[in-house]
């Protein structure tokens, strides 16, 4: 099973096309954080390392592991420089429901400490969720802008 490094842009063939995501951090404790990339293309855009420049959904995923696990082909394209403003670990949000299901509080993780809030604000609606993702939902990711 092939492991990646961050930086290293990877193709997987999906049935809508190919498809790209950038691994662009690891933690010794949780899976390696992962970039979707724009896409799904019929063919490899021209320039791929363009696509790592553009703002984009992240996950925690087992890669190499969700890969075989789905069967699907895919091989290291190139390792692009992480972009200045991702360097640093994302900051990752959890909600902590109450005993009816509503949400009391939100967690915000970023790879070393927690902090907490009683309101979510709108730039941290745009965090990505600290979970990590399932096959399936990797998947529907993967192929979201099919084109």
């Amino acid at each position: 099973m092939e492991e990646y490094q961050p930086g290293d842009i990877v193709e997987v063939e999906t049935p809508k096309g190919l498809a790209y995501v950038q691994l662009t951090h690891t933690h010794p404790s949780y899976p390696p954080v992962v970039k979707f990339l724009s896409g799904p293309y019929k063919s490899r855009p021209e320039n791929v390392t363009v696509l790592a420049t553009e703002e984009s959904p992240m996950a925690m995923v087992p890669l190499s592991g969700v890969l075989k696990k789905l069967g699907l082909k895919h091989s290291r394209v190139e390792n692009v420089e992480i972009p200045r403003g991702e360097r640093k670990f994302p900051t990752f949000r959890m909600p902590i429901r109450g005993k009816k299901g509503e949400i009391i509080y939100w967690w915000f993780w970023d790879g070393q400490g927690l902090t907490f809030s009683t309101e979510l604000m709108e730039t941290q609606e745009k965090l990505p969720m600290r979970e990590v993702m399932s096959s399936d939902r990797f998947l529907e990711q993967l192929v979201a802008d099919a084109r």
